[in-house]
């Protein structure tokens, strides 16, 4: 029996003469969490709509279960949606906002309270069940959103950037919710959102677009250590990128000459990433980059420092806890060779 929930093929979108989706191919699989990351304009929104039924696409077909469902109305997608803005009907009960779907399915109503009740236990709403929506807090709307879409038990779960109206703290206690609740239920998801932490915090997989492109699919482990170009790198985490041409195995810039990674066969144009975490402060003169602090961020467990270099570059570096340097000191930068990524133009 395939493991494969949802597969797209060589789906395209046009609105007049602009190809806003450039002939996608994406799997995924069962009791997956697929994040469709970008920024805005990328096409993840529109890659949704069309996997919801929302809108056709150009060009492409879709396939649910190994069933062709390019053209299968919405509302006979075996597909379930939570929006970003709750959507909950504000004069009906939590429970009654739950048993809708059912209801409209017609459903007995032993199995619809049953079905209800297991939904809101399973996002720890069990006890608000007589309350309106007015009278609960933004996550927890957000989680009879989650539940309504759980109860009955969609094949696939789509959900539009649907914390993007939450505070920081609620939105990384609800990234956490989600986890679990994707761990519980075995459910399908594909996630929109244009945050990066948020993507890193919640996949399985990444599906990172660009300009109506797939430009790196990965675990969000994989996407941060080896992205495969410059774009993902500095789009996954800040990166800094020392950019020149490889000449006999080091990069030669406008900074200076830097080793390579073993193993780096490149030739040309190539570039060098380096994540901040990666960079150490060294007293000036001890290593091949000197620069002077012109930006420090303390942020608890963490300072940023920005260190401005001579010709204009600047690099960031990310250090635990409290850093003795202060803005205006001298300082050189020193990484380990191997924890750098040499990637080609």
């Amino acid at each position: 029996m395939s493991s494969v929930k949802l597969q797209v093929e060589q789906i395209a979108k046009c609105f007049g003469p602009t190809k806003v989706l450039q002939d996608l191919d994406l799997t995924v699989q069962k009791g997956e969490l697929l994040t469709l990351l970008g920024s805005s304009g990328s096409g993840k929104t529109t890659l949704l709509q069309i996997i919801s039924g929302l809108l056709a696409p150009t060009s492409g077909r879709l396939l649910i279960d190994g069933k062709d469902e390019t053209w299968t109305p919405v509302h006979k997608r075996d597909i379930g949606v939570v929006f970003q803005n709750y959507a909950l009907f504000p004069h009906l009960t939590i429970e009654e906002n739950v048993a809708f779907p059912l209801r409209m399915r017609q459903l007995p109503a032993a199995e619809i309270n049953r079905k209800v009740k297991e939904a809101l236990e399973m996002v720890e709403l069990g006890h608000a069940a007589q309350r309106f929506p007015r009278a609960l807090s933004g996550g927890q709307q957000q989680r009879v959103a989650l539940a309504r879409c759980l109860v009955y038990q969609p094949g696939i779960i789509l959900m539009d950037e649907p914390l993007g109206a939450l505070d920081r703290q609620l939105r990384e206690t609800m990234q956490i919710e989600i986890k679990r609740i994707h761990r519980e239920s075995g459910a399908t998801i594909v996630f929109v959102t244009h945050d990066q932490e948020e993507a890193l915090a919640l996949s399985d997989r990444i599906c990172l677009m660009n300009e109506g492109r797939i430009v790196q699919i990965d675990t969000p482990q994989a996407i941060y250590q080896r992205p495969r170009s410059t774009f993902v790198a500095g789009f996954i985490g800040h990166s800094n990128i020392l950019r020149g041409e490889v000449r006999a195995g080091q990069l030669i810039t406008k900074q200076g000459t830097f080793a390579l990674p073993d193993k780096s066969a490149m030739q040309g144009q190539a570039s060098l990433v380096i994540r901040p975490e990666h960079i150490r402060i060294q007293q000036p003169g001890t290593a091949a980059l000197e620069g002077e602090i012109c930006e420090s961020i303390y942020a608890g467990s963490e300072t940023r420092l920005v260190v401005a270099l001579a010709e204009g570059t600047r690099f960031v570096v990310r250090s635990s806890g409290l850093c003795c340097e202060k803005i205006g000191d001298r300082v050189s930068l020193g990484w380990d060779v191997q924890q750098s990524l040499l990637l080609s133009a």
